[in-house]
């Protein structure tokens, strides 16, 4: 079996649009919604095409009307963007996402996977970067081979004694400094992880037309352009 494996696609339907159609089964870790234009299409994409679906906190901020909780840098851009949000999706995508579980499990071809947004023990919102230790302490169980975490927007594969934990990276919004839709592949019992271009500045001018400040614009497509972090 071929799946694809994306996280944080962020309402950025042409990135969205750019990722490899060849798959069996997509799971998807969260974060549908939020930063992007096109919120409505790309839970509908999620909705027609997604085996498994997880619930991100972006996804939890529109399904109920909550802070997502986002460090300082990005608290206006995800403020703004969650007004504009509230107002291009119907009450049932917002019951659509309130309904998306916290975490999963799944076993494929004797493989069993964990899947969740951020990590286990916290699935919303923890911010854990690769080299975290706490990646040691926080065992998922005993009978998980593959963790697959998204919400730091930076890809990632690391293997422990007990597990190998993979973060696809962000399709919608990459922070590692390529602007490309990032995404895995697992297949034959290995995963992949891969990347590919989008038309970024289709997205670009698709902001410029929201009802959102010059600041925020300017700062989301600072990271659309660069996928990196704007300067303070």
């Amino acid at each position: 079996m071929r799946a694809l494996i994306i996280s944080d696609l962020h309402a950025n339907m042409e990135a969205v649009s750019a990722l490899p159609s060849d798959y069996d089964q997509l799971w998807v870790l969260g974060d549908l919604v939020n930063y992007g234009p096109d919120p409505a299409a790309v839970i509908q994409f999620a909705r027609d095409h997604a085996a498994i679906v997880v619930r991100g906190n972006h996804d939890h901020a529109i399904g109920f009307d909550e802070d997502p909780r986002c460090s300082p840098r990005f608290r206006a851009m995800a403020e703004e963007m969650r007004r504009y949000t509230m107002t291009a999706v119907s009450e049932d995508d917002r019951r659509y996402l309130r309904n998306l579980p916290l975490k999963t499990t799944l076993e494929a071809t004797g493989t069993h996977f964990l899947m969740c947004h951020a990590v286990p023990s916290d699935p919303l919102y923890e911010y854990r970067r690769e080299d975290s230790p706490m990646w040691l302490t926080d065992e998922p169980g005993s009978s998980i081979d593959i963790e697959l975490v998204g919400h730091t927007h930076l890809p990632f594969r690391r293997s422990l004694r007990s597990r190998l934990i993979v973060n696809p990276g962000s399709v919608g919004q990459p922070k590692h400094g390529t602007p490309e839709a990032c995404y895995a592949i697992w297949e034959n019992g290995r995963i992949t992880l891969g990347s590919l271009p989008y038309d970024v500045e289709a997205v670009v001018a698709k902001l410029r037309c929201l009802p959102i400040s010059a600041e925020v614009f300017e700062d989301l497509a600072f990271v659309l352009r660069h996928g990196t972090i704007p300067s303070s």
